[in-house]
């Protein structure tokens, strides 16, 4: 099932995180006196964060494994290749759909790296990603004018420059059409047209196309197209392989889920999923 669905919490991850508020380790390295500081946690398949926020901005990021961030606005894929900017005080749940190697940062206001007030999804190429993996080992205190804080400097420069990956979800506002998105969130996989889900959330057809669009900037097709496209991004990036994932998803043949992976993302997905980052194509 995917981790946009109801997953079940587990006490086994090296972490634990109180709804509300971060784990104390968390919290206090966000009193830490650097703008920038890291964090790195290991997390199982299955994990969830619960419900909580920081003082800080944060970059989700994770050098291995597929993550899914939630709030009340939205969900947003994490794979490989990928980070997600979470601004300070929103209220999230971050969802391990595989092992996750977690390395995050928190960023003060003043850091200089301007996050904007919503989640985004961001392409992170090889040299930051390597750079996060050192910043996440720093000790509390180190010397400002140092190795330490000169390569502080240059990953505040490269992550005020990552660009954005429209690798979203947003959610309706609307009960009835929050009604559908949870559902198909639950089953990517459910066919059913406007007519049969409005019969079901009692709303007619016309209504819940006029929300979908309003609510979310797309229409009904596209969001359910998008979200079959971030499933399919999660279990091929746990390693499932494409023809199981195309026909449970709902797709004719493995072929026709290829074309639609190609035309929206700009490659196959074999390609795709070897270096993300290097492909252009944007979601449709």
């Amino acid at each position: 099932m995917s981790q946009f669905g109801q997953a079940k919490k587990t006490t086994a991850a090296p972490e634990e995180v109180r709804p509300g508020g971060a784990s104390p380790d968390v919290r206090d390295r966000q009193h830490w006196p650097k703008a920038i500081v890291g964090y790195a946690v290991d997390y199982v398949p299955g994990h969830s964060t619960g419900r909580h926020h920081h003082d800080r901005d944060q970059l989700v990021h994770g050098e291995r494994g597929v993550m899914t961030v939630r709030t009340d606005d939205g969900a947003w894929i994490v794979p490989p290749g990928y980070a997600v900017w979470v601004p300070a005080g929103v209220v999230h749940e971050v969802r391990a759909a595989s092992a996750v190697a977690m390395r995050t940062l928190y960023l003060r206001r003043d850091a200089g790296v301007p996050v904007g007030p919503r989640c985004r999804v961001v392409a992170v190429p090889a040299l930051v990603r390597e750079l996060i993996g050192r910043v996440v080992t720093l000790p509390r205190e180190y010397p400002e004018s140092g190795a330490e804080a000169r390569l502080v400097a240059v990953l505040a420069d490269e992550l005020a420059g990552l660009p954005s990956a429209p690798l979203d979800l947003p959610l309706p506002r609307d009960r009835r059409a929050l009604a559908v998105a949870e559902a198909l969130i639950s089953d990517p996989s459910d066919g059913r047209e406007l007519a049969e889900w409005g019969r079901e959330s009692g709303a007619s057809a016309r209504t819940l196309a006029r929300l979908f669009q309003t609510e979310t900037g797309m229409s009904f097709g596209r969001w359910r197209q998008r979200r079959r496209l971030l499933a399919a991004l999660e279990r091929l990036a746990a390693g499932e392989p494409v023809t199981g994932v195309a026909l449970d998803l709902g797709y004719a043949s493995p072929s026709a889920f290829i074309a639609m992976f190609r035309r929206t993302l700009g490659a196959p997905p074999t390609r795709y999923l070897k270096d993300p980052t290097a492909i252009s194509g944007p979601l449709g």
